[in-house]
């Protein structure tokens, strides 16, 4: 396509090259010397000032580029303010930069002629510049803008049968064609049927003076050369005729120019509304999650296992009841975003920045850390629930292992600190000896209880044990005790040894008694122990390897019995042989253990083992329990998962298929969303099951993979998919209806689209993307021209440079080649037409032109204008009609 500012046609060409004529006529040259003054004083006044000799006052370059700043309404580099040549040039290559940079192809023009006075390079300059900015712009049924304008002329000079235009020269000498124009678009001013083409002057002054003097258009031509003139100059005429274009063009646009106005405040102060919504919405969201984060986080409890319980009661309550809404919340936010995003596309706007910190991928960021610090949680409290259970049991297990330590060591250190042996005779000092012993024995078979407590206490340290100061203060006792009685035995001994060579009898019956009723009293204590033991399990399998330990045991008891019965025996055998010879039956001096303690012991296993039996069973029943649980969520659950995941591939599906309607997609996503809606129930119906699961702190189910977060995850996911998917249809249903575009068209783009889709991922690689717009019609060469056509396009549908294209923004593409939209140029020209051709506008022209609301809204964010040739009130509507198109200030 060739540049909009190329002069294509035959008539430019040679005003591009008007340099190479030679001189100008004398005549024609002093008619443009007065009308490009004039016309280029017209303009100057706006900002105060103006030229008396044209190729004298621009040498300096500094009217120059004044004059350019002035007609195109922006702002041009800094002129340097020196007096030397090259000063000079400088400020006039700005200006001829300038009008280059506006498409114009300045032949053989250069700053140096200029600034030397050379009166032909001026006027072309000059000549140049009213093309561009003056003629250039007028288009009537797409003619060149000669062409266009001459054919206006005639059309409005066609009703005077005494005026007929063909040219710029000729056609105007005798003044009525400027009298027709202005009488055609204000009668008032002149009656134009009272003129005659016999006075040629009159009727050139007459024109020119109502011009000046009620259309502000100064006087660019002189009537006696006009008149005198075998040929005016044809460029002076037609600079002074599009003055009377652009004068009488205006009137008729403003109403376009209001309209076009209200329509884009409208769609403006809709936006913005959506923006301050959504602002609202996500510091809500935001703020929720800034102060549920640290709860999530929060990993300290009292360090008891009811206190951590109730902790796991309120998280149930925050998973159940508080983050649902806050879920749909972020869905409505999301929507709203893609709703607001979508609507700035249709209207020609930039897409919508939230307030730092506020992307929707924040709020997912920070969404994604809630739950990732909820997960962590849950694990944390679980955990914590298993190591509080575990300090429970085992501070039983140092309770009840100290109590039996404690009777047994009960008076111990009174007996090894007796002196009786020294009244003792020397069977009573053998026996002594022996019941040390065996006393020694027993000490080092209490070594390991001893040790157990210790690495109980040190465990319970470990892990942090709340009530830990009295376990230490109860196990350093015991250690302590442990050092005396050590010391002690070995004193006691060392005694006995001493008086070991006056004592010889023993009694060998009381050894053999001692011999056997010392281990057999140990493995007593050792099975009484074993069958009083606290135990924690979590599976039938666990509780069963308990049961059969337990049968094992029980199949020992009768050669158990048999040893009582031969230990007893010889306790009854002693007290035969005392009473044979008529002494009182001694004590056994060899062991403190005597058979009443053994015949209780043995009664109390008795008694234990069916105790144990019992204690067993229950524990059976309590995993049989928990084994239905975990069969009845698994059998649940195995139903759920697989309905969710089939449920998020047909959604998934629902928009890549081509021969469904917009209408009809939405339909079904709709019908989906009922579906899921009704299907609700099995999900708190797995709640249910779930709870029950964890009171009765199953933490593991070998039956089925699914968990109830991960169930929860893909419901979740399936919601947030449904409603998405939703929401994007409609955005392509708006897209459609706003655009103008046919359901065809729509399925021929979303059909392309898709093809080069291959991995379903709802966007392309720029190579995929170019093959896709090859397959839509556009010619992409394959040369540099080509690529930068390519990367042109990519600039727009990939303005983050990702280095993809999201179906959206292909969309949008494809829909805007399609169709028209406002530009911030268009809406800046608007303001211009009510602002009668001015660079400002004010106030008062604002609240005639616009509706109430809409001109107060202008008003409001009109920022002051500050040029040279400002007024009170003025208003800078070009910064504002850019704004529009710009970044907002929300």
């Amino acid at each position: 396509m060739a540049n909009e500012y190329d002069y294509d046609d035959d008539y430019m060409q040679g005003e591009d090259e008007w340099d190479r004529e030679q001189l100008l006529d004398p005549a024609w040259e002093k008619q443009q010397k007065k009308t490009f003054t004039a016309w280029c004083n017209s303009h100057l006044r706006k900002a105060g000032t103006q030229i008396e000799n044209i190729e004298e006052d621009f040498r300096n370059g500094l009217k120059l580029m004044l004059l350019l700043e002035v007609i195109s309404g922006e702002q041009l580099p800094k002129p340097d303010r020196g007096r030397m040549r090259f000063h000079k040039i400088a400020n006039v290559n700005k200006a001829l930069d300038f009008i280059a940079g506006k498409g114009v192809k300045l032949v053989s023009i250069g700053a140096e002629e200029i600034v030397d006075g050379n009166v032909k390079m001026t006027l072309g300059m000059i000549w140049t510049i009213i093309l561009r900015f003056a003629i250039q712009d007028i288009t009537v049924e797409e003619l060149t803008a000669k062409e266009g304008l001459l054919l206006w002329c005639q059309r409005k000079t066609a009703p005077y049968k005494n005026v007929n235009v063909q040219n710029f020269h000729l056609s105007w000498k005798d003044g009525l064609a400027f009298c027709a124009l202005i009488h055609r678009h204000r009668p008032e001013l002149l009656d134009f049927y009272k003129l005659s083409r016999d006075n040629p002057l009159e009727n050139l002054n007459t024109a020119f003076d109502v011009a000046e003097k009620h259309l502000d258009i100064p006087r660019m031509l002189d009537p006696e050369d006009m008149v005198n003139s075998v040929k005016p100059d044809e460029r002076s005429v037609m600079a002074y005729v599009s003055s009377y274009y652009h004068a009488f063009s205006g009137a008729q646009q403003a109403e376009t120019a209001a309209n076009r106005i209200c329509k884009v405040l409208k769609v403006n102060q809709e936006n913005e509304r959506l923006m301050e919504e959504y602002e609202r919405l996500a510091s809500d969201l935001l703020e929720w999650i800034r102060k549920t984060t640290p709860w999530l986080e929060n990993r300290t409890t009292d360090n008891t296992l009811p206190g951590t319980q109730r902790k796991l009661d309120e998280f149930r309550d925050y998973r159940r009841k508080q983050k649902p809404p806050k879920l749909e919340d972020k869905a409505r936010l999301e929507n709203s975003f893609n709703t607001l995003q979508t609507r700035l596309r249709l209207s020609n706007r930039p897409a919508y920045l939230p307030t730092e910190g506020k992307m929707v991928s924040d709020i997912s960021n920070a969404w994604g850390r809630m739950e990732t610090a909820e997960k962590d949680f849950e694990d944390w409290l679980i955990s914590e629930l298993r190591r509080l259970e575990r300090l429970d049991h085992l501070a039983q297990k140092f309770k009840h292992r100290c109590e039996i330590h404690e009777d047994w060591a009960e008076g111990k250190e009174d007996m090894l600190q007796s002196q009786d042996f020294k009244r003792c005779r020397l069977n009573d000092v053998k026996a002594m000896k022996k019941k040390h012993e065996a006393f020694e024995s027993d000490l080092a078979a209490h070594q390991d209880r001893v040790e157990q407590i210790a690495a109980i206490a040190q465990e319970l340290n470990a892990l942090e044990y709340h009530d830990i100061v009295a376990v230490n203060k109860r196990c350093q006792l015991i250690c302590e005790q442990w050092d005396r009685l050590g010391t002690l035995t070995a004193s006691r001994r060392t005694a006995l040894d001493e008086a070991e060579s006056i004592l010889e009898k023993i009694d060998s019956l009381h050894l053999e008694f001692a011999k056997r009723a010392a281990p057999f009293n140990n493995w007593l204590d050792g099975a009484k122990e074993d069958l009083l033991d606290m135990f924690i399990v979590h599976t039938t399998e666990e509780i069963q390897e308990l049961f059969e330990a337990h049968e094992q045991f029980k199949s020992t008891l009768p050669e158990a019995d048999k040893e009582f019965n031969a230990i007893m025996r010889l306790a009854q055998q002693a007290q035969s042989l005392s009473s044979s010879i008529g002494i009182a039956s001694p004590e056994n001096p060899y062991t403190t253990v005597n058979p009443q303690d053994i015949s209780n012991k043995w009664g109390d296993v008795r008694q234990l083992v069916p105790q144990r039996d019992t204690v067993l069973s229950g524990e059976m029943a309590k995993q049989q329990k928990n084994e239905r649980l975990r069969r009845e969520f698994a059998q649940k659950a195995n139903v759920v998962g697989p309905w969710i995941e089939t449920q998020l591939d047909a959604v998934a599906s629902i928009t890549i298929q081509m021969k469904a309607s917009l209408e009809d997609q939405l339909n079904k996503l709709h019908q989906y969303e009922k579906s899921v809606q009704q299907y609700k129930p099995h999900m708190d119906d797995l709640e249910t099951i779930n709870q029950e699961v964890q009171e009765a702190m199953i933490f593991e189910n070998r039956y089925t993979h699914y968990t109830m977060e991960t169930l929860r995850v893909g419901w979740e996911q399936l919601l947030t998919a449904i409603a998405r998917n939703i929401n994007e249809v409609e955005n392509q249903i708006l897209t459609r209806d706003s655009k103008g575009i046919s359901e065809d068209q729509m399925n021929e783009f979303r059909a392309s689209f898709n093809h080069f889709d291959k991995n379903r991922t709802r966007r392309l690689e720029p190579k995929e993307f170019k093959a896709c717009l090859v397959s839509l019609g556009y010619n992409i060469r394959e040369d540099k021209q080509g690529d930068a056509d390519f990367q042109r396009i990519m600039s727009i549908v990939d303005p983050n440079h990702s280095g993809y294209v999201t179906f959206e923004s292909f969309l949008d593409f494809m829909t805007r080649e399609t169709a028209d939209t406002d530009t911030a140029e268009q809406v800046m020209q608007s303001f211009k037409i009510l602002a009668g051709d001015k660079p400002f506008i004010t106030a008062q022209i604002l609240r005639q032109e616009l509706p109430p609301d809409q001109a107060e809204y202008c008003i409001q964010r009109m920022a002051p204008y500050s040029g040279r040739d400002s007024v009170p009130g003025a208003l800078d509507y070009m910064s504002f009609s850019t704004a529009l198109y710009g970044e907002s200030d929300l």
